[in-house]
């Protein structure tokens, strides 16, 4: 029996009513109400009706590409809500397998150390795996920006006519390699960058639709931690969306086998990566902070600077990037789901287990970029090379921020 979409928003919902009021935006008031995007992901053991939120965050900007180069791994990117729920699963998986690796006798709900004949090549030689009965759903409070909203953009105009596109590069006549998010509506199916206001300094970072799609292909998991665990059951079930939110052929369009992703849809690689689409459903379940909840008192809707990261073993209120009230460059700044700290775990966890491979691999270097063209990760690379060549061209990556990792 598939649990019903209600029940995962009310499991992510639930989970963030219970955080303190420092991680949420202010109280509204007569003069405004600020809304903020919800992301959580939930697991629920197959043929039960008991979902467990394992993770989940809120946000809704990214880090420009001037600022990428001093990031130095200690800034996010991107911190839109369902970015910050990805890597917050990610942090827990990554704390998961420390716990494992810290003691033979260890047990955990959601991650099992993998026996020895399930190790291939074919198969990914990670000595991790999510539970083999354990499913996985992603709730939302808005649809993703990029192509699973462009309708809903263009709907909240006062004129729904797609904007004309004139922004062609002047000599090849041609569109931008990629679009901001709100830009030319009328080009629908096709990679886009994070949607700002056109004053604002320009960023690379994909739109959250464009990493989604990919994820059906990666997995759920970030680079340092399919290391350890393997892709095959990190894949996501289900997509919730408030019904609002959901539309039906946006959604075919952006994520299915016979939208933009049909070029690689009967795609398998080596390492245990597939393409494996989840279905978009919809929850009659609204977001008290989103921005259809505002009460008619308030004049003006609002946006929050806070980003919330919750899972079972941190919650933390993040601006512009990093832990709230911290410099720019205070070391005591860093989220737990900043890449130099989950870096520094997985580090931490590859000690613990000695794995030779590994070791000597990433010994070689102290740079997180480095480890990233090794053969540790050639199957992961000839996944997203393929994607982005066959169905998300016009993918440009985000690069710049090269980074040292020093051992926890």
């Amino acid at each position: 029996m598939d649990i019903e979409a209600d029940d995962i928003a009310t499991t992510v919902l639930d989970t963030y009513d219970s955080l303190p009021a420092k991680y949420k935006p202010v109280k509204a008031t007569e003069d405004f109400f600020q809304w903020v995007p919800l992301s959580g992901i939930v697991a629920v053991k197959k043929n039960e009706q008991k979902p467990r939120c394992l993770c989940l965050g809120t946000g809704m900007k990214c880090l420009p590409v001037n600022q990428v180069a001093e990031a130095n791994g200690s800034i996010l990117h991107d911190w839109h809500a369902e970015i910050v729920a990805i890597r917050a699963f990610n942090h827990f998986l990554l704390h998961e397998c420390l716990e494992l690796a810290t003691s033979p006798t260890s047990i955990s709900p959601i991650v099992r150390r993998r026996e020895i004949h399930e190790l291939s090549e074919s198969e990914g030689l990670q000595p991790f795996s999510i539970h083999d009965d354990l499913r996985l759903h992603m709730y939302s409070s808005e649809a993703p920006c990029g192509d699973t909203s462009m309708e809903l953009l263009m709907e909240a105009q006062v004129d729904a006519t797609p904007w004309p596109i004139d922004q062609l590069h002047p000599a090849t006549k041609k569109l931008p390699a990629l679009l901001r998010g709100r830009e030319s509506f009328a080009e629908l199916g096709i990679v886009r960058r994070k949607p700002a206001r056109a004053d604002s300094p320009q960023t690379l970072s994909k739109s959250c639709s464009d990493k989604l799609a990919l994820k059906q292909c990666t997995s759920l998991l970030s680079a340092c931690t399919s290391l350890l665990v393997n892709p095959g059951n990190a894949y996501l079930e289900t997509l919730i969306l408030p019904r609002s939110q959901r539309v039906e052929h946006a959604c075919e369009r952006c994520f299915g086998p016979r939208g933009r992703m049909k070029p690689i849809a009967t795609h398998q690689w080596n390492g245990g990566y597939a393409f494996r689409p989840f279905q978009v459903r919809a929850t009659e379940h609204e977001f008290a902070f989103s921005r259809r909840s505002k009460p008619e008192s308030s004049r003006e809707l609002r946006t929050s600077n806070i980003a919330a990261v919750c899972n079972p073993h941190v919650q933390e209120a993040l601006i512009l990037g990093r832990l709230q009230g911290r410099q720019k460059f205070d070391p005591k700044g860093l989220s737990a789901i900043c890449s130099k700290r989950m870096w520094r775990m997985t580090l931490q966890v590859l000690a613990m287990l000695g794995t030779p491979r590994l070791l000597q691999s990433i010994s070689e270097s102290s740079h997180a970029q480095e480890w990233k063209k090794s053969d540790l990760f050639a199957d992961r690379q000839r996944v997203k090379a393929d994607v982005t060549a066959e169905a998300l061209s016009g993918w440009i990556r985000n690069d710049g921020d090269d980074f040292e990792v020093e051992p926890g």
